[in-house]
């Protein structure tokens, strides 16, 4: 199923380019056009990310998050032409999950969207993550091979996370850029080879069998030999 996004903005240029951005990249979309409008639509058909402009008709940005925060745990982004650190702070407070200063590029906000959703399956997702020999924690960000604890960096265990959720699956480089560097991603051409080979060697320490593999000119793959 499609994610379904909620954009609450009274701008209909912005409003209309939203929409076809995100149609674009496979997203179910609704356009609300006031707060009012925005939140009987969160009402009747509960978005999984919400993309709200402050400056509304009607209800303004931060009293729509502040109502939506308080009967749902749904993401919200800001989108506002205010970028002093005061709005951004009562933004944030009013129970937003993000903040983005227009004008802004959409591939910044395409990706913050992601970032939002892929923590907000993250959530709802068992605790406790297992392959062949490998054990992890995610409550307490513990991983184990076999009986030993494997100490990773922040970093490391992102990206070992995304293996775990998706054993036995090629992912590409772009998958593994977007899901695990997001916009944070600075453009070094070889930071994946890097934090595989980190990975490697924490959990081959020991000499146990090697579970990331290569699939040359594609990707990685977590699996058994």
């Amino acid at each position: 199923m499609q994610p379904r996004i909620l954009v609450i903005e009274d701008e209909t240029e912005i409003a209309n380019y939203l929409r076809r951005g995100l149609v674009f990249e496979g997203f179910e979309v609704q356009i609300a056009n006031d707060g009012h409008a925005g939140l009987a639509a969160a009402r009747e058909h509960p978005p999984d990310l919400v993309v709200l402009d402050l400056m509304l008709p009607g209800i303004d940005g931060l009293e729509v998050a502040r109502r939506l925060r308080a009967v749902s745990d749904v993401p919200i982004i800001i989108l506002t032409a205010r970028d002093a650190v005061p709005d951004r702070v009562a933004g944030l407070e009013s129970g937003a999950d993000d903040y983005l200063v227009k004008p802004f590029a959409f591939a910044e906000l395409l990706a913050r969207i992601r970032v939002q959703l892929r923590r907000r399956q993250s959530e709802r997702q068992p605790a406790v993550l297992r392959y062949a020999t490998l054990t992890m924690d995610t409550a307490a960000r513990e991983v184990r091979n076999g009986e030993r604890r494997v100490e990773l960096t922040a970093r490391e265990y992102e990206l070992l996370e995304l293996f775990m959720r998706n054993p036995q699956q090629v992912l590409t480089r772009e998958v593994i850029y977007d899901r695990v560097w997001g916009y944070d991603f600075g453009g070094e051409s070889n930071i994946i080879e890097v934090y595989i080979r980190y990975l490697r060697q924490k959990l081959e320490a020991n000499g146990e069998p090697r579970l990331l593999h290569t699939v040359r000119g594609v990707g990685y793959i977590l699996r058994e030999e």
